[in-house]
């Protein structure tokens, strides 16, 4: 068993003359035997996701709708994988979205063309409602 620590920790300028506010959270999480290099990363890149969006949702709120919806910050961009595409189209079954709406919100001619970005902002979405 492989043991899993993510943080994130965020300063943010507070009132007054050099003064800042520190936000921090982590976990820790077991992860299975056996994984592959491919399927650690992505375990690995979830979880600090996760952390780093709670974080960044309890600095604006908890208003974790309008952050998946931010713009992509240009640089390169990671297509998502398949299985992250398969996970995100099992939830949206779920909940009666087709794949066509899907594109629709992120501006793409298929879900395919999604960035693991992309996919794993909708999937923390809807994993949180």
């Amino acid at each position: 068993m492989l043991k899993l620590n993510a943080s994130y920790s965020k300063k943010v300028p507070a009132e007054g003359e050099y003064s800042s506010q520190s936000y921090h959270a982590s976990i820790e999480c077991e992860l299975p035997d056996g994984l592959n290099a491919n399927q650690l990363q992505e375990r690995i890149h979830d979880t600090f996701e996760l952390v780093r969006q709670s974080v960044e949702a309890e600095l604006h709120g908890g208003n974790r709708q309008q952050q998946s919806q931010q713009p992509q910050q240009s640089g390169k961009t990671v297509p998502a994988s398949p299985k992250q595409i398969r996970y995100l189209l099992d939830l949206a079954r779920m909940r009666g979205i087709t794949p066509q709406q899907i594109a629709a919100k992120f501006n793409v001619a298929d879900v395919q063309q999604l960035s693991k970005q992309q996919c794993s902002n909708q999937i923390n979405e809807w994993r949180a409602a």
